[in-house]
Order: C-alpha cells, then sequence, then structure tokens
C-alpha cells in the first residue's frame, strides 16, 4: 500500500438557480480492497470547507480504514457565490444545494458530519430524501438549541470586524473563543482564523455574505423543538459529539435523543464548546471509530461506544 501526497481537488458547480457553489474532495490516499463509505462535511452557519480540513486529511488517510471525503461551502459562504436574496439562506434551499452537490460528484450515499448548521441540514436531507444518508455524526446540534447560545450567535453574526493582518485574526478569533475553548493551543488560533475569513491577496477577506444576519433577525423566539426531523434519522446510526461548553446543546437534550434513537452514541469534547473544531486527535478517532462501526453493522454503535 503506497500512500499519496495529501491533497484536496477543488470542485465548483452551477445551483439550480445559477449560483456558483464550491466544495472539495479528499481523495482516499490509497486503496486496500475495502470498499468504504465516502464522508461528506458540512459546516456551521457562517463557515465553510475549511473548517474540515484537519479532520478531512485524516480520514481521507487513515492507515486503518481511508476513505473519500467531501466538503462544500453553502451558498453565500467561503468560495460559494452570494444570494442576492437573502432569503435563500435557509435550511431547505441549502439542503436542495448539498443534494445536488452529491449528484455532481456521484455520492450516492454519505456518511454525514454536520457541525451545528450541518446537522439541521443532514436532518433535512433525511426527511426528504432518506437513502442520501449512511451514517450521521451531529456535531454539536440536536433538537433543542438552547436559547443563550443562539443569542450569543445573532449578537456576532454580521457584525465582526474584518482585521488587517492574519496575526490581528488570530488574536481576535481567540479573544472571542478563548473562554469556551480552553483545551485550544494558543498557535492554534491564526490557523481557526484562516477557517474563519477567505483570503485576498495575502490578508484576511470577510468568509461570508454579511446578509446571512438578516435570516438571523427574522427569529422571534426560541427555536420550536424539532424532534420529528431529528427522528427522521432513526434509520440510520446516529453520534453526537458535544462540547463539554456548549451553550447550544444541552447534556438533557443529549439524553434524551439517547432515548428516542435506536442506534445512539454520544461523545463529550472536552475543553471546547460550541462548536468542537474537529482538530484533536481525540475526536478524530471517536469519529473514524463510529464510522467504520457503521458500517460493520448498523447496531454496533451502541454496543461499542455506549
Amino acid at each position: 500500500m503506497t500512500r499519496t501526497a495529501p491533497a484536496f481537488r477543488d470542485i465548483y458547480f452551477t445551483a439550480r438557480d445559477g449560483l456558483r457553489l464550491y466544495g472539495r474532495h479528499y481523495p482516499a490516499a490509497f486503496h486496500d480492497g475495502v470498499v468504504r463509505r465516502p464522508v461528506l462535511c458540512l459546516a456551521g452557519l457562517t463557515r465553510n470547507c475549511r473548517d474540515f480540513n484537519v479532520i478531512a486529511e485524516e480520514l481521507s488517510q487513515r492507515h486503518d480504514g481511508p476513505r473519500d471525503v467531501y466538503t462544500f461551502d453553502y451558498r453565500g459562504r467561503g468560495l460559494s457565490e452570494a444570494d442576492p436574496d437573502w432569503r435563500n439562506y435557509a435550511v431547505p434551499i441549502e439542503a436542495l444545494d448539498v443534494l445536488d452537490f452529491m449528484i455532481v460528484t456521484g455520492v450516492r450515499t454519505a456518511s454525514v458530519i454536520g457541525t451545528s448548521r450541518g446537522g439541521l441540514i443532514a436532518m433535512a436531507i433525511a426527511a426528504i430524501q432518506p437513502r442520501a444518508l449512511g451514517a450521521v455524526v451531529l456535531n454539536d446540534i440536536g433538537p433543542v438549541i438552547e436559547q443563550k447560545g443562539l443569542g450569543r450567535i445573532s449578537a456576532y453574526v454580521g457584525r465582526i470586524p474584518l482585521p488587517g493582518t492574519w496575526a490581528e485574526a488570530g488574536a481576535l478569533v481567540h479573544d472571542m473563543s478563548r473562554r469556551a475553548f480552553p483545551a485550544v493551543p494558543p498557535e492554534d488560533w491564526v490557523e481557526v482564523a484562516k477557517q474563519w475569513f477567505n483570503e485576498h491577496k495575502g490578508r484576511p477577506a470577510p468568509g461570508y455574505d454579511p446578509e446571512l444576519s438578516n435570516a438571523l433577525s427574522v427569529l422571534d423566539g426560541p427555536i420550536p423543538a424539532l424532534w420529528p426531523q431529528f427522528e427522521a434519522l432513526k434509520r440510520v446510526p446516529v453520534m453526537v459529539l458535544r462540547g463539554e461548553k456548549s451553550d447550544i446543546l444541552s447534556a438533557e437534550t443529549v439524553e434524551e435523543m439517547r432515548r428516542r434513537h435506536p442506534a445512539f452514541t454520544s461523545f463529550v469534547v472536552p475543553g471546547q464548546g460550541h462548536a468542537p473544531l474537529l482538530r484533536d486527535a481525540e475526536s478524530i478517532d471517536q469519529i473514524a471509530g463510529f464510522l467504520g462501526a457503521a458500517e460493520a453493522s448498523e447496531w454496533q454503535p451502541r454496543l461499542a461506544y455506549g
């Protein structure tokens, strides 16, 4: 078995309404004769493909089971075009974009790693096209979204100042996140900032359309509980990662998810809040183990992880 150099392939395609959208493919580094389900990574509200660079490279190169990994920028995020109508920054439309991306890439069934908004999109896909999903990892998101965390997110979307340098960007992101992420080493924050912001001529540039804030401003009060949407995931194994310091997903909600789902496992990411960055070895190993177990048997995750 010979490994190839870590790399990804850029993917651009045109959505059904004409927007040019972007994704990435991290091909499996080698083939050992075992066909493994590809992984599709879906980011949070304001985030993009770059959030998954560490875990995508790791999953595509693992000596104990490499697999193809795809990541995707929703409309108005990362390298995808902004939508002229902010009302289209909505989970149902973004779910259709993801399904179109799967068609373009030839991915018929994928295991999904959905961070925050990405987890909600996975629930939507489970409802409208259940056979598109093979297993789902929900990264710090569930059917009940805590109002405190939602208020915090609403307060910063579209309001973060644009740093002049990458050093300033790292300091800004560190200052915003250090209370919720004490386990993240200080030297990692410039790299995390490069996930948040695009780059233009070597300097930070906006990483998402500021009009995205309008999609949050129309919310009036708490989001209704999404238990029907979560129950659409009952046909596939589900793993939930919860940040130890999360203000979006409570431990009580995780336990209720466990009670309702027949093939459920969970893992608490120590020293991280909303949402875990998926850069640490323990989280990546937990996810890789779950994906392998889910392929072996739909019921194996509960037996293996409890």
